[in-house]
């Protein structure tokens, strides 16, 4: 019997840009990928499609799975001979039971690695604005576990030493047990006046602080109904926060942002949306596959030279094109033909071939021997309405597996606002949601609807979704601006909220 190997990972804290460069090979090669709910789903995109995805999420109140069957999944799952990925929240050696699932693993001889991951008790407090230590505030650092495993769930430390012997203390999880911990600290010697800081959602758009002090933060938490997952830090240091807090100026944090998706890769939109602090889902999430074997394209790509015009319709056309060419043996310089592309996405593909083209809408195919390349559903397209001949180069599906991403951030109320680039993506977007037996209008009732252009509106509103903007031009600078609009117009109603009540 030929056994896999299990990778035991940190998935970081949260921000999905946080995970290591050896986490994220692990995750985009695995077979099987067990997580946890504090993973972040954006994470899953990175999978392979034909990865098995296993959720082992805990709530407060409710456990997917039991760790003892987790163990024994892991077990399972490697004496298959699989390729096995255990995705834990921050790093799986601290307070992520690491320990017990290698003993299970090692006891059935199934080869492993362990694969640090940033621990959430130094990323909520950066991303706070706090450095856990400090030349000034504290050299010494501890972090500790708000609960445990005994009847009442409070944890048995030796609170003397801590209160007295370390500066800054980050519990994981602690609010639950926050009056506890509070007395306890101020019991043994610290004083009640000790600055102290709750960090919800560490390090994601959702981030959620709460200051106070020793004697005052467990009461303040009791008014607000502040809840885990959360840091609990306690120390002079957090008094730092004031001057160097950095991630709350990002414009767009707290932006959960799904852009409606048409191609296979990930659009310069959604990178820069990420810089700007929002936390980007692209869906759904598209694979293409070749059609150079077929006898349609073996046949129109050996005649190619007689074409006097090409068009592009994207990307991916250029890719597969191109590869059609390389796997017959022809020569791109047989290929006289004038280059149009559909669009600037697929001018740039075209440029990295070294070929220059014109970004045409519309076209007169009267003149001249055209060819349009595109996917076999060209036909959903309504741009161009050719006369020539086409070559389907490739086809694109849907991949299922990012249905579980986009049911994993449902189920966490994560996305805010939704983005559609074209009419193509609305169609996308709501074939693919209809398809799980769902109305999209209602699915994202309460997101805020961004079009970039009149095509895209009249798509949405046709869909039933109500849309809140459409950006001037089809621009990512239209589009921040026109999130930025949505984010002020919100703030302005939470006031008036306030005032009323």
């Amino acid at each position: 019997m030929v056994k896999g190997k299990v990778f035991l990972v940190g998935a970081g804290p949260g921000d999905a840009q946080l995970i290591t460069v050896k986490g994220l090979e692990c995750i985009q090669t695995a077979d099987v990928i067990l997580y946890d709910r504090l993973v972040n789903p954006l994470l899953l995109e990175h999978a392979r499609p034909e990865a098995e995805l296993i959720y082992c999420g805990k709530l407060p109140d409710r456990h997917i799975l039991r760790q003892e069957s987790i163990n024994q999944l892991l077990v399972d799952k490697g004496l298959e001979g699989k390729n096995v990925v255990r995705l834990k929240g921050g790093d799986p050696s601290v307070f992520g039971r690491v320990g017990e699932e290698a003993e299970a693993l090692a006891r059935h001889q199934i080869d492993f690695e362990i694969v640090p991951g940033i621990t959430s008790g130094i990323a909520a407090p950066a991303y706070a604005g706090i450095p856990v230590t400090h030349r000034e505030y504290g050299s010494s650092f501890a972090v500790v576990t708000g609960h445990d495993k005994s009847k009442e769930g409070k944890p048995t430390i030796d609170w003397s030493a801590l209160a007295s012997g370390v500066d800054t203390i980050a519990f994981y999880m602690g609010v639950g047990n926050l009056g506890y911990i509070t007395s306890q600290l101020c019991l043994y010697g610290r004083s009640p006046k000790t600055p102290v800081i709750l960090i919800q959602w560490g390090t994601l758009g959702r981030q959620n602080v709460l200051e106070g002090t020793l004697e005052t933060i467990t009461a303040k938490a009791e008014e607000v109904g502040f809840e885990n997952p959360a840091i609990t830090l306690v120390g002079d240091i957090v008094s730092i926060r004031k001057k160097i807090q950095w991630f709350e100026k990002k414009p767009l944090k707290g932006r959960q942002v799904l852009i409606a998706r048409t191609g296979t890769n990930r659009g310069k939109l959604a990178e820069a949306l990420t810089k700007q602090g929002a936390e980007v889902f692209e869906y759904p999430r598209m694979q293409a596959e070749s059609l150079i074997s077929e006898t349609s394209f073996i046949k129109t790509i050996e005649q190619v030279a007689r074409y006097t015009n090409m068009l592009f319709t994207s990307p991916e056309s250029v890719e597969f094109f191109f590869r059609g060419l390389r796997h017959y043996q022809i020569d791109i310089r047989s290929v006289q033909a004038t280059f149009y592309a559909g669009s600037v996405k697929s001018k740039r593909a075209l440029e990295a071939y070294g070929c220059i083209a014109n970004v045409i809408d519309n076209v007169n195919m009267d003149v001249g021997d055209w060819l349009v390349i595109g996917e076999r559903d060209y036909e959903k397209e309504q741009r161009f309405q050719y006369m020539g001949d086409y070559l389907a180069v490739y086809k694109t599906s849907a991949v299922k597996q990012s249905n579980e991403t986009f049911r994993r951030l449902r189920q966490e109320n994560t996305l805010n606002t939704v983005v559609f680039p074209s009419a193509r993506a609305v169609t996308n977007l709501v074939e693919t949601v209809r398809a799980q037996g769902e109305d999209p209008s209602q699915l994202l009732a309460d997101a805020a609807v961004i079009c970039m252009g009149s095509r895209s509106f009249v798509a949405a509103k046709q869909a039933g979704f109500n849309v809140a903007s459409t950006s001037k031009t089809p621009s990512i600078a239209d589009v921040i601006d026109s999130i930025q609009e949505q984010v002020q117009t919100n703030k302005e109603r939470e006031e008036v909220e306030i005032v009323i009540k």
